[in-house]
C-alpha cells in the first residue's frame, strides 16, 4: 500500500483537485459573505499595520466601492504581492504563535478571498521606500504591478464586490441593510480603538470623522450622539488572571435591541450572549423589561486562556472558564453601578452596610487529571437565561369606552401563574372559513361566532393577561396581548396596501438625531411609514416628528420609530419576510398591549369583536396561538 495518493491512479476522473481560482471563491464564502466582511477585514489590516488614521470610503453600500487609506507602515513590493497568495501571513510562523495571539487578522485567507470575488487594487509605500508600490488583481488573477506615487501607508480598493459570483450578489440585501451591516463594523472597530482617528465616507457624504481621543466616553459620543454624554459609567477592575475596563450606560440610555452592547477581548470585537447577560443583570429591576444596556466593555485576559479560532469570522470566542468570567463581569458591573448611585438597592446590607460580591484577585485553582493537564474546579450554576425583576400589582386603571386603550410602556412584568393549565388535547384551533366565501361554516367556528354576535356574552378578565368567556362547548381562553398583535397587525398591512394609518398629530413636534445606519433605513422606508401614521420631515441631520400612528400609546411619541427601525432591523436578521409584513409586524409587536396592563369587560369585549373581524382569528403575527378552547368534557373530566 502506498504512503500518499497518485493523482494518475484517479484514471477515471471523476476525483480531482479544484483549481486554484475555484478554490478562492469557495473559501471567500467563509471570510466575505458581504461587504461589510470585507470592511472588517481591510480596517483590522490597517489597525495591525499602526495606523493612527483610517478613513473608509464605500459606494452603494460597499458593492461597488470598498476603500480603505491608512498612514500605516506600509509594505514592500514582495510582500505587496505575497499578501494576496492563499494562507499568506504575517501574524504567525509556528502552531504555538496561536496561543499568544494579539493581533486582529491573522487567518491569512481575507485579501486572497476578497480578490478572488471582486476588482482590487492596492497600493502601499514603506517609510523608506522612495516609490509606492501597486497591485491589481481581478477575480483573482494579477492584472499588473509596479511603481507608483503615494504617500507611506496603504490604500486598498475593492471594486464591484462579487462581479463574478452572480449568485452571491444577488443574495446581497438592500443598499440599506447593507450599509446597517458596514456602519456597525466601523463602529465597533472605531470604539475599539479611540487613540486612533477615523472617518466614514458613504456615497460622497460624510458619514462620521472621529478625532484620536484619550477618553473612551468621548469616543462613545461621537460615535452613537451627544444623549451619551453624562450617561456613562466607568467601571475597572484588574486581577492577575482577567481584567475589565470600559464603560456602561444609565438605565436612561437603556434601548429595546441589543445593537448597543460591545464586548472586546484582548482588543477584539466578540459576541457573548452570556457576557451580555451578566452585565445586563448586574441592574437587576433599574431595567425596563425587554431593555438592554449601553456597553463598552474590554476584557484583557492570557490568550491561552482564550480561543478566538472558533468561526472565520472571529467574533466567536470560547474562554477555558466561561463561568467564572461570566461571574466576574457581574460583579465589576455591579460594582460600578453602585459607586455611581445607581445600585444601592441592589447590594446585599450588612449591619455595617452594603457589601458586594467578591470579585476573584487570582486566577481559578486548577485541580490535577488523569492525563497530567489542568482542570478548572467546578463552579455554581449559572443563573436563568433571562433577567429577574421585582413584580408588583397594576395599579392600571382605563376608561370604559368603545375603542380599545392604547399600550402602556414601563408597565410591572406579569407575576408567573404557580398553576398553570395543563395542555389541551384540542387547542388551538384551526383558522375560521371566511363567513361569505363559505357554504359551510364548521361547529366551533359558528360556536365561537356567538362571542362577537350576542350582545349578553360574558368576558372575564384572568391573571391581567387572559381572557375568559363561555361558549356552548365550553371555555374559551384568549390571550389579551397576542389577540392585539393580531388586530393591529392586521391593521397596518391594510394601512400600507393602500389605506391610510391614522396619525396623531403632535402639538410640539421634535427633532430626532438619527445614527447613520438608521438614517438609511429611514429614507429607504419612508413611504412606508407614512402610510402607517408618521408624519416625518427629513432634515440635514435629524429628521422631525410631526406625528405618529394612532395606536403609540401617550408618552411613547419620541421612542416609537426608533423602535420600531430596531424591530425591523432585528427582524430582517432573522425572518425570511417581505418589506411590508416586516413593518406591520414591528409596528404590531411594540405598539400592542403591555404585560399587566387591565381591560375592562366592555374594552375586553371590544378587542374580541376586532379579534374576530380579522381574516386570522387564531393566531399572533408570529404564529402563537390566540386563543384556546377548554371543552366542557375536558372540565367534567377533571371533576371526575
Amino acid at each position: 500500500m502506498t504512503d500518499h495518493l497518485d493523482s494518475s491512479l484517479a484514471d477515471d476522473g471523476l476525483v480531482r483537485a479544484l483549481p486554484d481560482t475555484l478554490a478562492s471563491k469557495i473559501a471567500a464564502g467563509e471570510v466575505v459573505q458581504r461587504p461589510a466582511n470585507a470592511v472588517k477585514e481591510l480596517v483590522e489590516n490597517s489597525l495591525d499595520a499602526g495606523a493612527t488614521n483610517v478613513e473608509l470610503t464605500v459606494q452603494r453600500a460597499g458593492s461597488e466601492l470598498i476603500q480603505v487609506t491608512d498612514n500605516g507602515c506600509g509594505m514592500g513590493s514582495r510582500d505587496a504581492v505575497a499578501c494576496f497568495g492563499r494562507h499568506a501571513t504575517s501574524k504567525l510562523r509556528e502552531f504555538e504563535d496561536l496561543e499568544t495571539l494579539r493581533t486582529l487578522g491573522f487567518r491569512g485567507e481575507a485579501l486572497a478571498s476578497i480578490a478572488a470575488v471582486s476588482r482590487t487594487e492596492l497600493t502601499t509605500r514603506r517609510a523608506q521606500d522612495e516609490a509606492a508600490f501597486r497591485v491589481r488583481i481581478h477575480g483573482g488573477d494579477f492584472v499588473e504591478s509596479g511603481p507608483s506615487g503615494a504617500p507611506v501607508g496603504t490604500t486598498i480598493a475593492v471594486r464591484d464586490l462579487f462581479y463574478n459570483v452572480p449568485a452571491r450578489r444577488a443574495f446581497l440585501r438592500t443598499p440599506a441593510t447593507e450599509f446597517k451591516h458596514i456602519v456597525e463594523t466601523f463602529q465597533a472597530l472605531a470604539l475599539s480603538h479611540p487613540d486612533v482617528g477615523f472617518c466614514l465616507v458613504h456615497d460622497g457624504t460624510e458619514v462620521y470623522r472621529l478625532p484620536a481621543t484619550d477618553a473612551l466616553a468621548d469616543r462613545v459620543a461621537d460615535l452613537f450622539g451627544d444623549r451619551y454624554r453624562g450617561e456613562l459609567v466607568p467601571v475597572e477592575e484588574q486581577t492577575s488572571y482577567l481584567s475589565v475596563r470600559g464603560v456602561v450606560g444609565t438605565p436612561d440610555v437603556a434601548r429595546r435591541s441589543r445593537g448597543d452592547q460591545y464586548l472586546f477581548a484582548n482588543g477584539r470585537y466578540v459576541k457573548s450572549r452570556s457576557l451580555e447577560h451578566a452585565a445586563a443583570r448586574a441592574y437587576g429591576a433599574m431595567l425596563p423589561d425587554g431593555s438592554y444596556p449601553f456597553l463598552a466593555l474590554f476584557l484583557d485576559v492570557d490568550p491561552r486562556h482564550l480561543d478566538v479560532n472558533v468561526h472565520p469570522t472571529k467574533t466567536e470566542v470560547k474562554f477555558d472558564d466561561e463561568r467564572g468570567v461570566y461571574s466576574f463581569i457581574g460583579a465589576v458591573v455591579k460594582k460600578g453601578l453602585a459607586e455611581a448611585g445607581l445600585a444601592l438597592d441592589l447590594a446585599q446590607t450588612a449591619p455595617d452596610g452594603p457589601s458586594l460580591p467578591a470579585i476573584p484577585m487570582t486566577p481559578p485553582p486548577r485541580e490535577a487529571t488523569g492525563d497530567g493537564s489542568a482542570a478548572l474546579p467546578p463552579l455554581p450554576e449559572m443563573p436563568p437565561a433571562g433577567p429577574s425583576f421585582t413584580i408588583g400589582d397594576s395599579d392600571t386603571s382605563l376608561p370604559s369606552n368603545a375603542t380599545l386603550p392604547r399600550a402602556r410602556s414601563g408597565g410591572p412584568a406579569r407575576r408567573p401563574d404557580p398553576h398553570p393549565f395543563r395542555p389541551l388535547p384540542d387547542a388551538p384551533l384551526g383558522p375560521i372559513p371566511s363567513r361569505a366565501a363559505q357554504p359551510e361554516m364548521r361547529p366551533e367556528a359558528a360556536e365561537l361566532a356567538d362571542v362577537v354576535e350576542a350582545p349578553e356574552r360574558v368576558v372575564w378578565p384572568f391573571r391581567v393577561r387572559y381572557l375568559l368567556s363561555p361558549i356552548a362547548s365550553g371555555l374559551l381562553v384568549v390571550d389579551q396581548r397576542a389577540a392585539h398583535e393580531r388586530v393591529l397587525y392586521e391593521k397596518a398591512l391594510a394601512a400600507l396596501d393602500g389605506g391610510l394609518g391614522a396619525s396623531q398629530q403632535l402639538l410640539f413636534p421634535f427633532s430626532l438625531a438619527l445614527p447613520p445606519d438608521d438614517r438609511a433605513l429611514l429614507e429607504e422606508l419612508l413611504p412606508e411609514l407614512r402610510a402607517l401614521g408618521f408624519d416625518l420631515a427629513l432634515q440635514k441631520s435629524a429628521v422631525e416628528v410631526r406625528g405618529v400612528p394612532s395606536d403609540v400609546s401617550r408618552g411613547d411619541e419620541k421612542t416609537a420609530l426608533r423602535d420600531l427601525l430596531d424591530r425591523y432591523r432585528r427582524n430582517s436578521d432573522v425572518l425570511q419576510l417581505t418589506s411590508r409584513e416586516n413593518l406591520a409586524r414591528s409596528l404590531a409587536r411594540r405598539s400592542a398591549l403591555g404585560e399587566g396592563q387591565l381591560l375592562q369587560p366592555a374594552e375586553a369585549k371590544v378587542l374580541i369583536e376586532q379579534l374576530f373581524a380579522c381574516d386570522d382569528p387564531f393566531t399572533d403575527p408570529s404564529g402563537r396561538p390566540t386563543m384556546v378552547r377548554i371543552a366542557e368534557s375536558e372540565i367534567e373530566q377533571r371533576f371526575g
